[in-house]
C-alpha cells in the first residue's frame, strides 16, 4: 500500500496505480477518521456522492491535513 507514517508528518496516498482506488481511499480515510474521532457517515456521503474527482476533493478537504495525495497528474484535481 502507498501509505507511508513519516513520524509526526502527514500521510502520503499516491492515487496513481491501484493504491488511488476509490475503495482504498475510502477504507484508508474511514480507518483515519475513527482514529481522528471524526463522523464518517457525512464524509463518505459528500465523498460518494459524484465522481472520483469529486471523491479525491472531499478527502483532501477532510483530511488535508493529515494525507498529501500524490499524483504525476495534479491537473485532474485542479
Amino acid at each position: 500500500m502507498a501509505i507511508k507514517a513519516r513520524g509526526n508528518k502527514k500521510m502520503t496516498l499516491n492515487l496513481d496505480g491501484p493504491d488511488g482506488n476509490a475503495w482504498v481511499l475510502l477504507g484508508t480515510c474511514m480507518s483515519l477518521a475513527n482514529q481522528l474521532d471524526m463522523d464518517w457517515t457525512p464524509i463518505d456521503e459528500e465523498a460518494r456522492s459524484k465522481d472520483y474527482r469529486h471523491l479525491v476533493k472531499t478527502l483532501q478537504k477532510h483530511f488535508g491535513d493529515y494525507v498529501d495525495f500524490e499524483t504525476d497528474n495534479p491537473a485532474q484535481f485542479s
